[in-house]
This record gives C-alpha cells, sequence and structure tokens, in this order.
C-alpha cells in the first residue's frame, strides 16, 4: 500500500506546484514560460545537394544562386514535421564544367559538404565565377551521392537541385548509374534546365528526373528579377544592423565568423534589395540561421550550464573579466533583445511582400521561371512525402 501512493503523492506535489505558480506569476508571466518551452525534436533531416554548371554561359544561373538563395533556405525554414518540430537543414554545394577542375574526376569540385552555416554557404556561392568546360551531369551527381553523408533515415528529406545546360549525356559516368546509386540512397534528384523546356527534352535533362523520381523544369537563368522598393526596406535595414549587435562571439575564430556575417550581409546588400531583405527574414529564423559554434546566445539557448564551457579568453574584451553568473544576464538579455528584433524583421517582411504582391497586381505581367521560383515550387511539393509542410 505504501508504494502505491508515493506516485499519487508525486502528481499531486506536482498538481499543487502549478496552481501555486498560476496564483503567484505576474500578469503574462505563465505566457511567456510557455512560449519558451523547449521545442519538439526530430531524427529527421532535409538535406540539399545544390549542382551548379560553371562553364561560360552560366553567369546568369550563379547570379540567380547569389541572390535566391535566402528565398530557398526560408522556405526550408518553414518546414515543419507532423510533431510540428524543424528538422535539421544540411546544405552541400558543387560546381562542375570548369576546365580548373581535375578532368579525372569529371571537373568537378566539391565547394562545401553538407554545413548548417548559412553564411560559409552564402559567402561560397558568391566566389563562384564561370569559365568554359564540358559539363558531365552523370558524373557530379553520381559524385556528390557517393561523397556526401546522406541520412540513413528514411523519413529525411534528402535531394539534389541539378542546373545548368547542354547535354546530360557527356561523360563516361551515365546518368543511369547516377540513377540507381540515387535511388539506393532514397535521394530525390531534381534537373533544373536552363534554357528552352523542349531543348532540355532533346537534350535529356528530362530523363533524371523521371529516373530519379524527381521533378524536370526549364528556367530563363538570364531573368533579372525586379527589385521593388518598399516602404518598410530602410526599417528592416535597421533592423537588421541592430540584429548583429546581440552576437556575442567567442572560440578561436569567433570574430572571423562575425566579421563574415557583416561581409555577407554588405554583399547581398549589393547584390539586391530583394537578396538583403530575405536574408534578414532567414536570419530572424533561429532553427535555421543558428551559430553555436560562435556566438554564445546560440551557444547557451535554452542551457546555461554551457557558459561554463566557455574559455573566457575567448570572448570580447568587455566581457573577459565578468563572473559567470554577470554573463549569465548579459546572455539573456541579448537573447531577449534579439528575438524582439526577430520577430519585427519578420512581422515586417510579411508586410513588405504584401506590398510587392499588390504592386506586381496592379502591373500584371507574366511569372518568369527561375531558379528561385522552382526551386521554391518543388521543396513545397517533395516534403509532403516525407510527412513535412510548410509553414
Amino acid at each position: 500500500m505504501q508504494n502505491n501512493r508515493k506516485p499519487l503523492l508525486a502528481a499531486v506535489t506536482v498538481f499543487a506546484a502549478i496552481i501555486l505558480a498560476s496564483a503567484f506569476n505576474k500578469p503574462g508571466e505563465r505566457t511567456q514560460q510557455l512560449a519558451s518551452a523547449p521545442h519538439p525534436t526530430t531524427d529527421q533531416k532535409i538535406q540539399v545537394a545544390i549542382l551548379l554548371d560553371v562553364s561560360n554561359s552560366m553567369d546568369g544561373l550563379i547570379d540567380q544562386a547569389k541572390a535566391q538563395l535566402w528565398t530557398m533556405v526560408n522556405t526550408l525554414g518553414g518546414v515543419h514535421c507532423e510533431n510540428k518540430a524543424n528538422p535539421k537543414i544540411e546544405i552541400a554545394l558543387y560546381e562542375y564544367g570548369t576546365p580548373r577542375n581535375d578532368v579525372k574526376k569529371g571537373y568537378i569540385r566539391q565547394i562545401n559538404n553538407f554545413i548548417t552555416d548559412l553564411d560559409s554557404l552564402s559567402e561560397n556561392l558568391f566566389a563562384l565565377t564561370t569559365n568554359g568546360g564540358d559539363e558531365y551531369c552523370g558524373h557530379v551527381i553520381y559524385s556528390s551521392i557517393n561523397e556526401l553523408k546522406w541520412d540513413a533515415n528514411p523519413n529525411s528529406y534528402k535531394v539534389i537541385f541539378i542546373a545548368g545546360n547542354e547535354s546530360f549525356r557527356q561523360g563516361n559516368v551515365s546518368f543511369t548509374q547516377a540513377c540507381t546509386a540515387a535511388k539506393g540512397k532514397g535521394v530525390i534528384v531534381n534537373t533544373i534546365y536552363c534554357g528552352d523546356r523542349q531543348t532540355g527534352i532533346r537534350e535529356y535533362w528530362n530523363l533524371m528526373g523521371e529516373c530519379g523520381n524527381g521533378s524536370f523544369c526549364n528556367i530563363n537563368q538570364d531573368h533579372k528579377i525586379e527589385d521593388i522598393a518598399t516602404p518598410y526596406d530602410d526599417e528592416i535595414t535597421k533592423l537588421n544592423e541592430k540584429l548583429n549587435t546581440t552576437y556575442i562571439t567567442y572560440g578561436a575564430r569567433g570574430e572571423e565568423f562575425y566579421q563574415k556575417q557583416q561581409k555577407m550581409d554588405a554583399a547581398n546588400a549589393a547584390m539586391s534589395k530583394k537578396a538583403a531583405m530575405k536574408r534578414a527574414e532567414a536570419k530572424s529564423n533561429g532553427a535555421m540561421y543558428n551559430n553555436s559554434g560562435w556566438d554564445l546566445v546560440d551557444r547557451v539557448g535554452d542551457n546555461e550550464a554551457e557558459i561554463e564551457k566557455i574559455d573566457k579568453k575567448t570572448l570580447p574584451d568587455s566581457l573577459q573579466h565578468k563572473s559567470t553568473a554577470e554573463l549569465k544576464v548579459i546572455v539573456q538579455q541579448k537573447k531577449k533583445e534579439r528575438a524582439a528584433i526577430q520577430t519585427k524583421i519578420i512581422a515586417l517582411n510579411q508586410q513588405r511582400q504584401q506590398y510587392i504582391n499588390d504592386q506586381k497586381n496592379k502591373t500584371g505581367g507574366a511569372t518568369v521561371s527561375t531558379m528561385e521560383t522552382e526551386v521554391e515550387r518543388i521543396i513545397k511539393e517533395q516534403v509532403k512525402r516525407f510527412k513535412m509542410n510548410v509553414k
């Protein structure tokens, strides 16, 4: 009888604690506690490999990839699983079709393996240049299948986007070999032909899409998206600058990565207003844009004990002699400040997009397919196969 009373007593104690907490909390305090509760976790991932043709005719494609990366990132950041958790996002980048790279490897180079560091990914895209060569599509797909560490979970969305032109059947590695390898690891292959659709079909770009259970589409890689100015741009820019002040660097390379953040802000702003605004929106999604490897606020998250693991000598000069208790207060202040700024940026970006939509409706005109529009469309369709949805 004594053993049966212990679970009951524990349950009563917990229930009483909840009642007391509700009674003595200040108005709105309990709501804030609920909002800061840990997010659901998931073993599901989204792994995206981007394979870009960098031969001479692909300058427009590279420009679109640079400018439109953040639309893809925001789409991925809006994906959630059945339990409402956000899957971990990893993105890899390859270039192919340039004689700069080793002919024995099919003129292919892995720019980065699967990473979550979005600033480094953006920097890598901005570093791409074109130079004429042979485009071995089957080879680059096959290489990415075998070189990357694809997740073994069958419920993870594993996808390749290969973009370029010229015949899909060039090189010593056939698309059928690549297809077999992709199917073996549950990777979906989507082909994006840069040019006329019928020409893409004549050059066999539709075959890999069909074979890999993916999608074949064509884009106008040279189309320049109209950069519509809105009344919200200046405020978003100022908030983004303020957002950067909430980062606290740590570690041997903390300052280096912080400078990279500023560098990529400037590079995207120089590319277009839209790229800058979309990047600011992405930086406001803490689940997607997370810099725990160099930012103390992201590193700590909801676990203040992480502060005790940090070498204080690697912190900014003004914080090196702070006590652990003082650092905890400072980190919590920065965390709250960041969350407030991110909320404002997200709301303003929604208003900005509505303003742009209204302007487009007034002027009319057909939508032109670009890398941005097609990748966004494909992701939204394909994640549903893995019991995921885009918010």
